[in-house]
């Protein structure tokens, strides 16, 4: 099979876009898929405002629409609503290729939060975007409830997932949390004002507070919040270990649609803290035991993140790992490839492939 992924966000940016659209990626192609990969490093580009990091491609179209041509995808997915995607999107409709959206990233909220101006001005751009698409992926039943009470859709659920080889609680402990006073509590991803990472550094809760990840807000944070340590970015085993030496996972965001990095906290045996909205509440569930009828607790959410802190600090480590069994990468592989929509002539090929 020949699959299109065409997506704005790509390495060497790290977040929970880009991860799933590698592991997914890595995963196809190991399966004997062919993919033509359309991402920002093979077009000029320019820093994405607020947010430099994401580089968004210029000029594009000319480009997509010929390597396109050239390629002859049997199948085609948009992952994110920038240049790029835009840019297939105009290809597909102009020859009248079915293709597959997902929505990864609420970026009317993001916007909201950057600019002071209201989500709701922002929500018609994503239903022009998704609107001609065949099947929309959303990663939780929550996000594709609301997709579609806003237009949106048909949707299709694509839950994401963790590697279960790297995050367990079985890694060495990290050097640079060796002796720091207990309880450790771990929030890892970007540090931008979007993340809400202010919740989490000003709780009033005991131990010692560790930030993994980088991002425009690290230094104002950093200064406000001495006490905190802010390791920067790790990836890989020094991220797993990172996990693994914590005892508590914080997750103060309110606008992630699902948050990678709570399956991957759960895999380290990591029970986890957060806020009762769409993404902490379809993994950790409205009673902290998860949402695939496990008995332990694996973490709590509450408007009061310090009360969802010290509630999650009795959770059961090894309920922890047993839920996230349900987040293996090859099982959301497997639906992303049923998600899929091709031309007839190369829809059963699909099916067995």
């Amino acid at each position: 099979m020949k699959l299109a992924l065409a997506s704005d966000a790509w390495s060497p940016q790290v977040n929970g876009v880009v991860r799933a659209l590698s592991e997914t990626e890595a995963r196809l192609r190991r399966r004997g898929w062919t993919i033509e990969l359309l991402t920002p490093d093979a077009f000029r580009t320019l820093p994405c405002p607020t947010y430099p990091e994401i580089r968004l491609a210029l000029g594009c179209s000319r480009e997509v629409a010929r390597r396109l041509d050239a390629f002859a995808p049997d199948a085609i997915h948009i992952a994110t609503e920038g240049p790029i995607g835009w840019a297939v999107r105009r290809w597909c409709i102009a020859r009248a290729k079915p293709f597959t959206t997902s929505f990864h990233t609420r970026f009317p909220d993001y916007v909201a939060v950057r600019t002071g101006l209201p989500a709701d001005w922002i929500w018609p751009v994503m239903r022009r975007f998704h609107g001609p698409a065949s099947r929309v992926m959303a990663v939780t039943p929550a996000l594709a409830a609301e997709l579609a009470e806003r237009g949106i859709g048909p949707v299709h659920r694509w839950p994401l997932g963790a590697d279960l080889s790297l995050f367990s609680p079985a890694r060495a402990p990290h050097p640079a949390l060796a002796g720091l006073p207990r309880p450790i509590l771990l929030s890892v991803g970007r540090v931008a004002v979007e993340k809400n990472l202010e919740a989490f550094l000003g709780a009033d809760v005991p131990g010692t507070k560790v930030v993994v990840g980088d991002g425009p807000a690290r230094a104002e944070l950093a200064g406000r919040f001495p006490q905190a340590i802010f390791l920067g970015g790790l990836h890989g085993e020094g991220l797993a270990s990172a996990y693994a030496t914590a005892d508590l996972f914080v997750f103060p965001s309110r606008t992630d649609t699902f948050g990678l990095v709570n399956i991957e906290a759960l895999a380290s045996g990591l029970p986890v803290a957060g806020y009762p909205v769409p993404g902490p509440l379809d993994i950790i569930g409205a009673d902290g035991r998860g949402t695939h009828g496990g008995k332990g607790r694996i973490g709590a959410l509450d408007e009061d993140l310090a009360t969802a802190i010290r509630a999650a600090l009795t959770g059961d480590r090894s309920a922890c790992v047993r839920e996230a069994r349900h987040y293996d990468w090859d099982r959301c592989t497997d639906q992303f490839v049923r998600n899929l929509v091709t031309a007839p002539a190369t829809a059963a090929t699909l099916a067995f492939a």
